[in-house]
């Protein structure tokens, strides 16, 4: 190698960053100075293999979470706060991931989560698999396009396949229609910390469901958790359930069950405010200012004697309720509630009708809600506030009972996924296999697929095709059974046409998961397939990286602390 050569790469090394380089000659360049001093780039082919191996380390993270027999993780945030999931999502975002490529994987976690709920850790191991298939062509050289063409044409022919052979109940069948949710929400359960438990559950999470509008909107499934108990404690209440709020002497006066009540909900400040630091009142004499105190209490009282008038028996309110307003209600038999939060609020209303009101000026009965019964209940070691039999009950509360606070908040993010499942399952009513079987047959079909295209498109395909392998695979694995005997089983049923054979995990063999009601919504496995691909194929595309350097790395500006830096 000559000089010039050795200068010709020095030269193009540097030229970004603004170092003046030397020519052969020996003469001086020109510095062009392009990008800040510090800033790292880093491209070509070196640079797509360096970004695989960083997303394959995010995978193995949560590979072992996979299936009724994977393992939970333990989180420990910077102030302590300890997290036990099972939930892909979950761990992703709490692992605080820094490497920009990886965090595409992050994104598709958290985007499976908001749109179906289950089938996150799937998705990510999806991804993994697809970029480490990938990683031997793009070492060979095979251009980045090449590959992400293959990719997308793969996933079209794996959703088209999806559609066709997913498996669609009758719909006009109340019972049939309920055992798929249930069978739905106890696959998603499986593989959860309440997996013992899951036949208890998912009877709950589809009676939840099932009182919600055609809508389905989550937000009017409250989830309470109450620590104590056994798991076995949890119920469902037909209404709204909420904490007793903080409360004021004479609370205790008031009555705490009522039959048919009339419920006012407000908006509204029930107490003496003090005044203002800053206002300033002139007066004359003693008098003059008794108006000021009397015109305080007369507000107060006026508020209060409508809202006896209008016949409310229960009064609830976003804002404070003091101690005058919780006297005069114990008095005229009425039960209060300040401080109530806007969510239970707004869930009430739903339920019980009426309107959040911001006057009292116009206290009627269109205004005011009802229920069957109120009633104030010590569950565990706290006092709920419960509305039961409500006349437009859309809306449902489920408390959580359990041992550690991890373990319910486990249980409710559980319990979460379970809900957007049987959402998503009564919303698109097509099933397929779970189990690793869907994943297996869609293998099959694209590797038959693949023999039938010539060209670099035919390698492509059928190395998703071994991709897909990954999950059944890894479903043994976390078992702890032998995953190569398996899979060679399952491909040999899967080529006699059985086409919904998958793991058994309580047998240590294989079995037909849709006889055996491992079912899950298709919608679940076409989401993550797009998900995965688009990511793998996000990945592939970014040749060059380019970090700047992080701010306040340099040296402190001098002058006086707070002053502004010059430019």
């Amino acid at each position: 190698m000559n000089s010039s050569t050795i200068f010709r790469g020095f030269h193009h090394q540097y030229s970004l960053f603004g170092t003046g380089t030397i020519t052969a000659k020996g003469a001086m360049q020109p510095q062009i100075i392009l990008l800040k001093e510090g800033t790292e780039a880093s491209q070509g082919r070196s640079q797509i293999i360096s970004n695989i191996n960083a997303c394959q380390a995010i995978v193995d993270c949560v590979r072992t979470t996979l299936g009724p027999r994977g393992m939970d993780k333990l989180m420990v945030e910077a102030q302590g706060k300890a997290t036990i999931s099972n939930d892909g999502a979950t761990i992703m975002k709490l692992l605080d991931v820094v490497h920009p490529a990886a965090k595409t994987l992050v994104d598709i976690a958290k985007s499976q989560d908001a749109e179906v709920g289950d089938g996150t850790t799937s998705v990510v191991i999806l991804a993994g698999e697809f970029l480490k298939q990938m990683k031997p062509f793009v070492e060979e050289g095979v251009h980045s396009q090449i590959i992400i063409r293959g990719v997308r044409k793969a996933t079209q022919l794996a959703v088209q396949f999806i559609n066709e052979i997913a498996v669609k109940p009758k719909k006009d069948d109340e019972v049939e229609l309920r055992q798929l949710l249930e069978k739905c929400a106890a696959t998603a359960m499986g593989s959860k910390l309440i997996n013992q438990q899951k036949d208890f559950f998912s009877k709950m999470v589809v009676d939840a469901v099932m009182m919600l509008d055609e809508l389905l909107p989550l937000n009017m499934i409250g989830i309470k958790k109450v620590p104590g108990g056994a798991l076995e404690d949890t119920l469902l209440v037909a209404g709204v359930a909420f904490k007793k709020t903080f409360s004021y002497a004479g609370f205790e006066m008031q009555p705490k069950q009522y039959t048919d009540p009339k419920i006012a909900l407000l908006n509204i400040e029930l107490e003496l405010k003090a005044e203002r630091d800053n206002a300033e009142v002139r007066l004359e004499n003693v008098e003059e200012y008794q108006k000021v105190v009397d015109a305080e209490w007369t507000i107060l009282y006026d508020k209060l004697e409508k809202l006896h008038l209008s016949g409310a028996k229960v009064v609830l309110s976003k804002l404070p309720i003091g101690d005058v307003a919780t006297q005069y209600f114990a008095d005229r038999d009425m039960f209060c509630a300040g401080r109530v939060p806007e969510e239970d609020l707004k869930r009430t209303m739903k339920a019980c009708g009426g309107s959040i009101l911001t006057t009292v000026a116009d206290l009627g009965d269109s205004v005011l809600g009802t229920c069957q019964h109120f009633e104030e209940k010590q569950i565990g070691g706290d006092r709920f506030n419960i509305f039961t039999g409500c006349p437009q009950a859309k809306t449902c509360t489920i408390i959580i009972r359990g041992g550690a606070e991890q373990f319910m908040e486990e249980t409710e993010r559980s319990l979460h996924d379970a809900i957007m499942i049987v959402r998503r399952a009564k919303k698109n009513d097509a099933v397929v296999a779970g189990g690793g079987a869907i994943e297996m047959e869609l293998s099959k079909h694209l590797r038959d697929v693949s023999r039938t295209i010539a060209g670099k498109e035919q390698m492509l395909i059928s190395a998703i095709a071994r991709a897909l392998e990954i999950i059944p695979r890894q479903l043994c694995d976390n078992a702890g059974f032998d995953s190569t005997n398996i899979l060679n089983k399952l491909r040999q049923k899967h080529a006699q046409g059985n086409r919904w054979m998958g793991v058994d995990i309580l047998n240590e063999d294989v079995a037909d998961n849709m006889e055996k009601c491992v079912w899950e919504p298709s919608l679940v496995k076409i989401n993550a397939l797009s998900a995965a691909s688009e990511a793998t194929c996000l990945i592939l595309s970014v040749d060059e990286t380019i970090k700047n350097p992080k701010s306040g790395e340099g040296p402190a500006p001098q002058g006086r602390p707070g002053a502004r830096r010059p430019f």
